[in-house]
């Protein structure tokens, strides 16, 4: 009797934890897809940037005018800043559009440059920090202000020139979104101005800038 009585409470306890436990999916073919693996620390984090996706970017820094006898030799160190946007096309490719400014002065006479550039950047991929190279042609929109002297009449006159750069920089990291930008760039374009007298003179406005700036991936 006891036997009997062991066996159905047996088969009781059997049927109520089947019934109580979860019911398993079925898959085709009886496969049952693995878990995800666990995340492990020290996982790198993401790549900087989704590529194809756009993103912004602004500089500020110093303008540093070229020394040559037809440029700005006498031209103290002035000011640059710049913003722009652009999109991640590969792991080492970018393209670049940017609108700024740069100057100097020398005095009460000063020289100004607006440039509208579209260039691309080659870039060394890393998570964390990633140099790069580029280059780009654009319209720059100059004017140079200079006050009559002995034996010459004085310049203030504004011109709209095809220009170009090269530039060299690196993208420091802080998460997949967000980075600190070095970058040094030369720009180089050669208007020409118009005297008070009625010259005109091929004037080098070019010169090398430094800035420190962020960039902000979508």
């Amino acid at each position: 009797m006891k036997t009997i009585a062991t066996l159905l409470l047996s088969g009781f306890c059997l049927a109520v934890l089947a019934s109580s436990a979860p019911a398993q999916a079925v898959y085709p073919y009886g496969r049952i897809p693995a878990a995800p693996p666990p995340w492990a620390p020290g996982t790198p984090p993401p790549p900087p940037a989704s590529y194809v996706e756009p993103y912004v970017f602004a500089h500020l820094g110093v303008f540093d005018p070229n020394s040559d006898w037809d440029g700005l030799r006498r031209y103290d160190v002035g000011m640059h800043f710049d913003v722009g946007l652009g999109s991640r096309l590969s792991p080492f490719l970018a393209v670049d559009g940017t609108v700024g400014g740069y100057g100097a002065k020398a005095g009460a006479d000063k020289a100004t440059v607006i440039p509208v550039t579209v260039g691309v950047r080659l870039i060394i991929p890393h998570p964390f920090l990633e140099p790069y190279v580029g280059g780009g042609v654009g319209i720059y929109f100059s004017r140079l202000e200079e006050a009559p002297q002995q034996d010459y009449s004085g310049i203030d006159d504004q011109s709209t020139d095809l220009g170009g750069y090269i530039s060299c920089g690196a993208d420091f990291w802080l998460n997949s979104r967000v980075a600190l930008n070095l970058e040094g760039r030369y720009d180089f374009v050669t208007p020409t101005f118009q005297s008070a007298a009625g010259n005109s003179f091929d004037v080098n406005m070019g010169g090398l800038t430094g800035s420190l700036g962020v960039r902000f991936a979508f």
